[in-house]
């Protein structure tokens, strides 16, 4: 069990809770930090006007609200903007999200009151996740539309996703015996006033990222030995006299991947030999084209990126990022702005261009792996059948192009798209949440491409006779593969193939030696 407000929380903690269902407690110190910002706020605000507890919010901050209203102010602050629209947000970002916010609760700056914590934590632990809208977070004042989904649901109203189905949140509530939070002094705006929503969703946008750098390289190197390039372009030699960690680091990944294969040849031993002294053209390449040779140049900004972005985002995840801050050691209560998400929108977007950049890799090395006219060892398309007659996987390609040229429409950036709304109180914004989005599009979009190029691979593996001389990492994912995409020569459909392959690289771990893990 996963104890939570009393160290920082990783990507690591969120991966556990999120991808593997643990379950999480609260910290005692962490719980009595959240009861004396409480107490302290209940005393401290008797006698002053503090924004959102005796006040109106955004421009109607210069409204007095009366006491016998303050309780419904909150209220009314969360059913006014439920207001959010199109599809759901899947259930692992909505779970994200409450992690997010219950953590940054726990820091005890936000006055809230212990239930509010105790029942959302009892959400996370039994799987509850309210209905929040992809649409309504401009991320200024935080993602205050979707976080009021989140609010809603623990005032029990709204409606919820219990074990794959859909419940009128007291419903659930009833069956699990829980009760719905008390509003006391500003839970409403507590809840709402946050990036827990976009930070959430990059969570996950991370933990799959790092899936797909990993993949990459393994599918590089395979690539590398399917062409039995030489291995100086992945050396220490060559890499280390360029000084950015992230190239260094995938090229290591790529040697101790190929050092078991019977595939990549020394150049020492083919050009550096004296006997070829005297030929006018070479039959073999003397140098690979760029989208094998320069993976390490390639994937290594984009690892590089992946490990920055996630030290920013772990660095939010433990922030305090509501508005005004209670702060009861100081005495005071702090108006400010650290709802603002855009520390979180401008990842998210460096995200995103990272690993469109990776399905371009990608996309540029399947399409070798076509064209037999470039790579010289293959039938077009990989097409193990007759050729004329079947097709191989060239209705595959289409689905992979089609799909990196979306990664690249969206790959221009949230981050600068501020529009002014609210009275033009919120005059500039993050647009966070949208970026977030669009970034975990970018990621899902990716992983489809590499299904596709996984399953282009083990077919010219077989075409080439190549299974026993594989390095073993690679000849491991080969077999593994063929369980779940037979061998083929006749045409048949694919779409399950590639929805399969997908899942597969999903949901499988690789434990590749120096990338990125979550330790």
């Amino acid at each position: 069990m996963l104890k939570i407000g009393s160290e920082r929380l990783n990507s690591n903690d969120f991966k556990k809770v999120i991808y593997s269902d643990e379950k999480i407690e609260i910290a005692k110190e962490a719980m009595e930090k959240v009861k004396q910002s409480f107490s302290f706020l209940k005393e401290f605000s008797k006698d002053k006007v503090i924004y959102g507890i005796n006040t109106g919010f955004g421009p109607m901050a210069q409204y007095r609200v009366s006491e016998e209203d303050q309780l419904l102010l909150q209220y009314n602050l969360i059913r006014s903007h439920s207001a959010g629209s199109g599809e759901l947000l899947p259930d692992n970002c909505v779970k994200a999200a409450m992690l997010a916010r219950l953590n940054t609760l726990l820091q005890g700056y936000s006055g809230v009151n212990e239930t509010v914590v105790i029942l959302l934590k009892e959400f996370i632990n039994n799987n509850v996740f309210p209905h929040i809208y992809k649409h309504g977070g401009v991320g200024a004042s935080g993602d205050l539309v979707q976080l009021s989904h989140l609010a809603l649901a623990l005032i029990g109203e709204g409606k919820v996703n219990y074990l794959g189905k859909e419940y009128d949140t007291i419903d659930i509530l009833n069956k699990l015996e829980l009760k719905p939070i008390d509003i006391k002094i500003r839970e409403g705006l507590a809840l709402i006033n946050g990036t827990s929503v976009m930070t959430g969703i990059n969570f996950s946008n991370i933990i799959l990222s790092k899936k797909l750098i990993n993949w990459s390289v393994l599918i590089s190197s395979m690539i590398n030995e399917l062409v039995r390039s030489y291995d100086d372009h992945f050396s220490e030699e060559l890499n280390i006299v360029k000084l950015h960690s992230g190239q260094n680091n995938i090229a290591n990944s790529m040697r101790n991947i190929l050092e078991s294969s019977k595939l990549v040849k020394k150049r020492q031993e083919h050009l550096y030999n004296g006997t070829d002294n005297k030929v006018q053209v070479f039959e073999e390449k003397v140098q690979e084209y760029y989208s094998l040779r320069c993976v390490p140049q390639i994937l290594g900004p984009i690892y590089d990126t992946i490990i920055n972005a996630e030290n920013i985002l772990v660095d939010e995840i433990n922030s305090v990022n509501d508005n005004p801050i209670i702060d009861a050691e100081n005495n005071n209560v702090f108006h400010g702005g650290n709802f603002h998400g855009d520390y979180v929108s401008l990842e998210a977007d460096k995200i995103k261009i990272a690993v469109t950049k990776l399905s371009m890799l990608a996309e540029r090395q399947l399409n070798f792996l076509m064209n037999d006219k470039l790579n010289q060892i293959l039938p077009p398309f990989v097409n193990l059948g007759t050729l004329g007659l079947n097709l191989g996987m060239q209705g595959a390609q289409f689905t992979a192009v089609s799909t990196v040229a979306e990664n690249q429409t969206l790959s221009n950036p949230v981050y600068v798209h501020s529009i002014p709304n609210n009275n033009d109180n919120q005059d500039i914004v993050s647009m966070g949440a949208n970026a977030s989005q669009m970034a975990r599009k970018v990621i899902n979009n990716t992983f489809e491409v590499l299904a596709i190029e996984l399953i282009s691979i083990i077919q010219a593996v077989d075409y080439l006779k190549y299974g026993d001389l594989l390095s073993q990492k690679a000849k491991d994912v080969y077999i593994r593969l063929r369980k779940i995409v037979p061998y083929f020569e006749e045409d048949n459909i694919k779409y399950n193939d590639i929805k399969n392959v997908i899942n597969f690289i999903k949901n499988n771990e690789l434990n590749l030696k120096t990338l990125i893990t979550d330790e």
